[in-house]
């Protein structure tokens, strides 16, 4: 039963998160919230799809999936989620951001120019990329194996020269096991036609966007395999396999 009707329900400035990253990560796939019902908590964000069919990004009000083939079309608001992070975006500061290499430097360049570590913060960044390396995941079957299994068999995806948008989400250091504690990017397209997790990526002199946010709204899932499952184990080793770039190992 979900406890949240409206996005009113919510104060401003706060961020609504449905499950955890460590359920996820244990291979807890299915979820009763619904993407008409995340999109009452906002229109920016990230997350994933029942049998974790895909990578979610949300961006301007719309979801949109991208599969193992890094194909990207909108979803029918009756899909339903297993994770996903969502806000109303509120351009509070707007930060230029220059010639950046890799997304191991983006994420260093905008935490050096953001405030405090201890909130959280959206962060979007519009124009042409030089170079994108993106991932996502195909549909899983019962029973499910957990996440770090899973991501070995990824599809991989590379662009040149694209045009698209990145939608980030800091998080704290404090909130893992809950979300991922740093950040986490997703790219789609100009065209929407395209895009994955994103796992590197460089550009030069792109504006970014920055939200922040000092209130979290998590809501748990009533399922039996998220009730009935053991969360009681640090699963910071895996996610930190799950996240990372193949192409550094």
């Amino acid at each position: 039963m979900l406890l949240i009707s409206c996005a009113h329900c919510l104060a401003e400035g706060t961020i609504y998160q449905y499950s955890t990253i460590d359920s996820l990560l244990l291979g807890n796939y299915d979820g009763e919230l619904s993407i008409s019902q995340l999109l009452e908590h906002g229109d920016t964000g990230l997350g994933t799809f029942n049998s974790l069919d895909g990578e979610m990004i949300i961006i301007d009000g719309a979801v949109y999936r991208i599969d193992a083939k890094g194909k990207a079309e909108a979803v029918p608001a009756a899909t339903h989620t297993p994770f996903a992070a969502t806000a109303f975006f509120k351009t509070d500061s707007i930060l230029k951001v220059d010639k950046t290499a890799s997304l191991e430097e983006l994420n260093r360049k905008v935490s050096q120019i953001l405030g405090s570590e201890n909130i959280f913060y959206i962060i979007r960044i519009d124009g042409q990329f030089e170079s994108m390396r993106t991932r996502s995941v195909p549909a899983q079957k019962k029973p499910y194996p957990p996440l770090v299994e899973v991501v070995k068999h990824q599809g991989l995806f590379k662009f040149n020269k694209i045009k698209g948008t990145l939608i980030g989400i800091k998080s704290p250091g404090y909130i893992k096991g809950i979300g991922v504690a740093g950040f986490h990017w997703h790219f789609i397209t100009e065209d929407r036609k395209a895009g994955g997790h994103v796992l590197d990526c460089s550009f030069e002199n792109l504006p970014a966007k920055i939200s922040s946010y000092s209130s979290l709204f998590l809501q748990l899932p009533e399922t039996a395999d998220f009730l009935n499952s053991d969360l009681s184990k640090d699963k910071e080793k895996e996610l930190k396999k799950v996240e990372k770039n193949p192409g550094n190992s």
